[in-house]
């Protein structure tokens, strides 16, 4: 596979980046330079290449005008020139995207080797790649990495937001790396995005030996370098909060005695020039370290190497040390991820995808920068409780591994493989039976049944779908991750989002479907009717369009339920797990959307086979009759189902003595879908 990634803005080169120089030479880079290196390791990979823009700067460096630069086996930088000569910030650059486009296609029609797929960074490279496809057909992909529309009401450019909305409508997937991206940020953009949406971690690059020496320099200038440190790394730019940071020390006499705060802004001589919130953000920082109070208790240090970082990290994390991150809006943190490598606990802001990362590491804390106190009572936490402190510092270490640029190629691979070669839609064999199954503790939870359920898909004469509360990205992610085949269509968010593959193969929103939820969905009057109530909702990424999510037990969702019957807001709500709430339009839920995708596909009712294990599934399997009449014919109910499903559950529904996905291959076979599930001979016969 020839694997072509398009960056355009900031400081592109290799091995060593000079991140910081300018305001968009920053995280992207690590990102593409990580992934390009991680797909070039791969024997079927025949060439990786990062196409990026030429320019003529020698104070940022020659080899931005170098044409043609070798990183290492099978993996090149390309840079292309537009008629602009000099380097452009990111904002500079929309005005050369066409000549960029002219520029990019001309060197594709010059050259044989042209790649078998484009993977574009920003949507000004999508625009480039997505001109490629239109002439040569080569499949697009698209990272986004920061979108001007996010639920912080960051500054939004018209121009770019018009290149955001049309990279992710006509890009054959988009790849993310947080669900705050995936399941909040894509859907500001319209409804139905999500549908190609995958999210996949990024891996992190640490050396692990880094100079002792090089620390002590980088932290000239205080009066106790050896006292814990509070280090944070990031560009000058007012999302980043360095600004804010820096008052809630100058304000805390608590953390004045107890740390001292590092903060690395770029390089300071190069990244201000002629950018005026760059200057103002380092002129701001540079008043409040000259303050009575930080004097002597704050460094920065104008300008750093790659190495000068690392030393840094691991200073921080032997002296006792954190990280902090306060940013307004991060989109996913690989900083925070530096940091836990070395052992050093984060204090990271939960707008974004930090709060995935330290949920999965159980590396720091997590806080709304806006608010100060608590913004200091957690890095006060961090900095005096040893035990906590250990704790953090020993998840991080431990289990940053998990974020792996070769397990991030792996995934993205594969993904590059089904744009290549898509599941066609169209065409349907209306008369072969509908499998509808839930996908957490019904098809997964054992990864050998998940393996024989696998095999079932490839050969049987049915056809896979789910019903899940999940979300279509966390869907397709959760399934890629038990290895189980992608369906053929997706009812998620608890039978609220129905998605149907076009005759191009991409998952698309049935509307028709969404139409009928919207008629009699007043979200905004629901919503504020439960927070009158007391509602305790879930997290923002579990919101959406049509299905408000929260806490509380079944008898919390009667009394809700009530509540807004009496304010005349008619809603489904749905109980699950002994935890979980969700509030639904009237018209939707599992049962109601199964039947609506049976009738798009021309299914008949008795042909239709539903199966699950918690109260999310309830209507369906309730609904199920034989002569099909609801939709719904056949149920099926794994023998790990949780006692809240089976209240009520008509006689007709097979409830295997089999769990997970082999309970689901045994109602299947007991219908005469499948074979019995060998080695499961004692448990079968045990049950009749």
């Amino acid at each position: 596979m020839k694997i072509c990634h398009i960056a355009l803005g900031g400081c592109l080169t290799a091995p060593h980046v000079n991140y910081g120089v300018t305001e968009d030479t920053g995280g992207h880079i690590a990102y593409v330079l990580g992934a390009a290196r991680a797909q070039a390791a791969r024997p079927e990979t025949t060439s990786v290449e990062i196409v990026t823009r030429a320019f003529d700067a020698p104070h940022l460096g020659a080899v931005h005008a170098q044409e043609v630069q070798d990183v290492g086996p099978k993996l090149t930088i390309r840079r292309i020139w537009s008629p602009n000569r000099g380097y452009l910030t990111k904002e500079a650059l929309s005005a050369e995207i066409p000549a960029l486009v002219t520029a990019f296609l001309a060197d594709l029609r010059s050259r044989a080797d042209r790649p078998d797929i484009i993977h574009a960074h920003f949507a000004d490279a999508a625009e480039l790649a997505l001109a490629a496809r239109k002439t040569f057909g080569i499949p697009v992909v698209y990272t986004p990495h920061s979108l001007a529309l996010s639920k912080t009401g960051a500054e939004a450019c018209t121009i770019r937001i018009t290149r955001e909305t049309e990279a992710l409508k006509r890009s054959d997937a988009t790849i993310v790396s947080s669900r705050d991206e995936s399941d909040v940020q894509v859907d500001a953009y319209g409804a139905g995005l999500q549908a190609r949406v995958h999210r996949v971690a990024p891996g992190v690059t640490v050396t692990r030996r880094p100079d002792r020496a090089a620390a002590g320099a980088m932290l000239r200038g205080l009066n106790d370098p050896d006292r814990p440190m509070i280090l944070a790394v990031a560009r000058p730019v007012a999302r980043k909060n360095l600004v804010g940071l820096a008052r809630i020390y100058a304000a805390s006499k608590a953390l004045q005695a107890r740390a001292n705060l590092v903060i690395l802004a770029g390089q300071h001589q190069t990244a201000a020039r002629g950018n005026a919130e760059l200057q103002g953000q380092l002129a701001s920082l540079k008043t409040i370290a000259r303050m009575p109070q930080t004097a002597g208790r704050m460094a920065l240090p104008p300008s750093h190497r790659p190495q000068d970082v690392l030393a840094l990290y691991d200073a921080a994390a032997r002296g006792g040390g954190i990280f902090a991150n306060l940013a307004v809006h991060e989109p996913f943190g690989l900083t925070l991820l530096e940091a836990a490598a070395h052992g050093l606990p984060v204090v990271a802001t939960r707008d974004g995808g930090p709060c995935d990362i330290v949920s999965d590491l159980s590396c720091g804390l997590c806080v709304d920068p806006a608010d100060h106190a608590a913004s200091e009572a957690a890095m006060m936490s961090l900095l005096t409780d040893r035990t906590r402190w250990s704790a953090a510092s020993d998840h991080g270490r431990t289990g940053v591994a998990r974020y792996d640029w070769a397990t991030w190629a792996d995934k993205v691979n594969d993904i590059y493989a089904a744009v290549q070669r898509p599941m066609r839609g169209g065409a349907y064999h209306n008369t072969r039976p509908l499998l509808v199954s839930d996908i957490d503790n019904t098809l997964t939870g054992d990864r050998a049944a998940c393996g024989r359920f696998a095999n079932w898909t490839a050969t049987a004469q049915a056809t896979f779908a789910v019903a899940t509360g999940r979300s279509v990205c966390e869907a397709r992610r959760v399934l890629a991750k038990w290895a189980l085949p992608e369906p053929y269509a997706l009812v998620t968010s608890v039978g609220t989002e129905i998605y149907l593959r076009n005759h191009n193969g991409r998952f698309v929103l049935d509307r028709d479907f969404a139409k009928r939820l919207e008629a009699g969905w007043d979200r905004a009057g629901v919503m504020a009717a439960l927070k009158r109530a007391g509602f305790v909702f879930q997290a923002q990424v579990e919101q959406r369009r049509w299905k408000l999510s929260g806490f509380g037990t079944a008898q919390e969702a009667a009394r809700i339920e009530a509540y807004l019957a009496r304010r005349s807001l008619p809603v489904r709500v749905v109980a699950s797990h002994g935890r979980l709430i969700d509030v639904l339009p009237r018209a939707g839920g599992k049962a109601r959307a199964v039947a609506a995708l049976a009738r798009r596909l021309g299914v008949a009712g008795r042909n239709v086979i539903v199966a699950g294990d918690s109260g999310n599934d309830a209507d369906m399997l309730e609904a199920a009759r034989p002569d099909g009449l609801s939709g719904i014919g056949h149920g099926i109910v794994v023998a790990n189902a949780l006692p809240e499903v089976l209240t009520g559950l008509p006689h007709h529904v097979y409830r295997s003595p089999l769990a997970h996905a082999d309970g689901v291959l045994d109602g299947l076979a007991r219908l005469g879908h499948a074979q019995p599930v060998k080695g499961q001979t004692a448990a079968l016969e045990a049950a009749e």
